[in-house]
């Protein structure tokens, strides 16, 4: 397969017909046409200034919040790996994270030096870039609340800093363009004590582990909690904890959640969740709009 740009100079890993279902938490689905991890932001803009916009482009943070259809990944899906995960301390409480860093690791990260006002992020599974453009949020509070700005690679390669407010959020969503990657953001903490903060960071690791299938192929909270309900009780009472379709089911530690059980297949998965939006419509008039991103050719 003839790469998509032309490859002299670059100095990341460029992969065609790239498995990503070892990628992904599900741990299902197809092939990315193309897979590009770039050895820096340097190379992640040369990259998308030769591809010019040519071909779709796609970010890929854990994993954690996605259902990669059977069908593959049209374009080019963007990893980014180490170079991105750098978390650096700035004056005024603020913190300096890569796009590619873990949530866990900006909340430790900000406890060891003090920061309190991010612990939450503990509580998600997945990576700066991912918060960034899904209003991540956790336990009370979400990236809106402390995101000062981010920096951003458009699709044609050209860097952007993009303030908090340009980006338009609201529950489990923003206004970031498609093919955009979010390379930094900036985060607002106060001052606290670290053992508060390590505290506050127990109770929400905790609470995780007590509720949350944490320890299966999974794909975090499937459904967005309808105002003034929350979507695992409706599913719970329209009586799909447990059910299956496939190898796919209905988690029932915590019904928000769909596992891969055995060797489930994208489409199972998604055709589960389906089905539990159906039952829920029929039991409750409540449309359930789903919070995992279902990305890819069915």
């Amino acid at each position: 397969m003839t790469a998509p740009v032309d490859t002299a100079g670059l100095r990341g890993k460029l992969t065609a017909d790239a498995p990503l279902a070892k990628l992904v938490w599900f741990k299902s689905g197809g092939a990315a046409d193309w897979l590009f991890e770039p050895a820096d932001l340097a190379d992640l803009e040369l990259f998308l200034d030769r591809l010019d916009g040519r071909l779709p482009v796609m970010a890929l943070g854990l994993g954690s919040n996605m259902i990669v259809r059977d069908g593959g990944v049209p374009g080019v899906v963007i990893k980014l790996g180490k170079p991105f995960a750098g978390i650096a301390v700035e004056d005024d409480h603020v913190l300096s994270c890569g796009g590619g860093a873990h949530g866990i690791l900006v909340a430790s990260t900000a406890r060891d030096a003090g920061i309190a006002g991010v612990e939450f992020m503990r509580g998600i599974p997945g990576t700066v870039g991912g918060f960034v453009r899904m209003n991540g949020g956790a336990y009370g509070r979400e990236v809106s609340d402390v995101l000062i700005d981010c920096d951003v690679v458009h699709a044609d390669g050209n860097l952007v800093t993009l303030p908090a407010a340009e980006l338009h959020y609201s529950y489990r969503h923003s206004d970031l363009p498609a093919g955009a990657v979010v390379v930094r953001a900036r985060f607002q903490g106060e001052a606290g004590d670290p053992a508060e903060i390590g505290a506050r960071m127990d109770a929400i690791g905790e609470a995780r582990e007590n509720s949350q299938p944490l320890r299966t192929k999974t794909g975090g909270s499937t459904f967005k909690n309808p105002p003034g309900k929350k979507a695992w009780e409706l599913v719970d009472a329209a009586g799909c904890r447990g059910l299956t379709i496939g190898g796919a089911q209905v988690s029932e530690k915590h019904t928000n959640f769909l596992l891969n059980v055995d060797n489930a297949t994208s489409t199972e998965i998604e055709q589960l969740g389906e089905e539990v939006r159906r039952r829920v419509r029929d039991h409750s008039g409540v449309e359930l709009e789903w919070e995992i991103q279902r990305v890819g050719r069915v």
